[in-house]
C-alpha cells in the first residue's frame, strides 16, 4: 500500500522526536502492509516551518537510514501546508513542496474550526498555475461538518480531498466516523491516508480503514482509493466521480 500523508520524519514537527522513533514507525508501516510513504511535515501552521529544501534533505537522509536498517520502505517528499494568502507566491519562490515533488498535487490544510473565506479564490488560482489542491482531513473540520455544502462546492470547483484512516476506524469518535463515510458515499473524497504521527495514539490504521470500506462499500471502492494513491505519486490524473451533496441535517455540539 501507499500512504500519501504521514509525519514520519524525525525532529521536524509533532511527529517522531528522533530517528529511533521514525524507524519504529517505519517498522509499523511495513507490518501494516505499507511499502511507500509520502512524508508530509507541517508547514506554515503557526508552529512549524518546513520549507521544500529542508524536507528534500531529510527524506534523503531517512531513506538512507531505512536502507541501513534493512527496512523495506520508501519515503517520498511532501508537505502539509496550512492555507495562507501568500501560498502561491511562496510556491513560486520554491518554498512550497508538491507531493512527491511532482509539481502537480499540493496538500492544503484548513484550521480545525473553520474554512477561510479566501479559500475558493486560492483554489482557483492554484489550478490556474497547474496545481491540483488536495484538502486534507476535511472530515475533522468543524465548519465543514456543520456545513458540508462548503466542501461540496470546493470539490465541484476542482479540489480533491483526503480522509484520514483513523477517522474511518472511529478513533476520532462516532460523529467524525459517520461523516467520513458520508463523504465517501457522496464522492467527496479521493484518497485515504494515515496522517500517522507515532505508533501509539496516532498510528497508521490504513489496512484497518480499507477493511471497513470494503465491508461497507465493496472491494472496488478500496481499489479506487489505492489506485488513486499510485496515480498521485506518478503524477497522473486520479479517478473521480461527480460530487454529490451530503444529505444530512446540521450537527451542533460536535466535539
Amino acid at each position: 500500500m501507499i500512504d500519501i500523508h504521514c509525519h514520519i520524519l524525525p525532529r521536524t514537527d509533532d511527529g517522531p522526536k528522533d530517528v529511533a522513533e521514525s524507524l519504529q514507525m517505519a517498522q509499523q508501516a511495513v507490518l501494516d502492509g505499507i511499502d511507500t510513504i509520502i512524508a508530509t511535515p507541517h508547514h506554515k501552521n503557526g508552529q512549524y516551518d518546513n520549507p521544500k529544501s529542508l524536507i528534500l534533505d531529510k527524506v534523503q537522509e531517512m531513506n538512507q537510514r531505512l536502507e541501513e536498517e534493512n527496512i523495506n520502505l520508501t519515503i517520498l517528499p511532501g508537505q502539509e501546508v496550512r492555507i495562507f494568502g501568500e501560498l502561491l507566491e511562496e510556491y513560486k519562490l520554491e518554498e512550497i513542496l508538491t507531493l512527491n515533488n511532482g509539481g502537480q498535487y499540493l496538500f492544503i490544510e484548513f484550521p480545525s474550526n473553520h474554512v477561510p473565506r479566501y479559500t475558493k479564490k486560492l483554489i482557483y488560482d492554484l489550478q490556474l498555475n497547474g496545481l491540483i489542491p488536495v484538502i486534507v482531513h476535511p472530515e475533522r473540520n468543524r465548519e465543514i461538518i456543520a456545513e458540508p455544502e462548503l466542501l461540496y462546492q470546493l470539490v465541484k470547483d476542482g479540489a480533491l480531498t483526503q480522509v484520514t484512516a483513523s477517522s474511518i476506524t472511529g478513533s476520532f469518535g462516532k460523529t467524525i466516523q459517520k461523516f467520513s463515510m458520508q463523504l465517501i458515499e457522496a464522492e467527496l473524497t479521493h484518497f485515504i491516508a494515515s496522517d500517522a504521527h507515532n505508533i501509539t495514539n496516532r498510528p497508521f490504521q490504513l489496512a484497518q480503514s480499507y477493511g471497513a470500506i470494503e465491508k461497507k462499500y465493496g472491494l472496488d471502492s478500496v481499489y479506487v482509493f489505492q489506485e488513486n494513491a499510485q496515480l498521485l505519486i506518478s503524477g497522473k490524473n486520479v479517478y473521480k466521480e461527480e460530487p454529490q451533496r451530503v444529505k444530512r441535517k446540521k450537527v451542533l455540539g460536535i466535539f
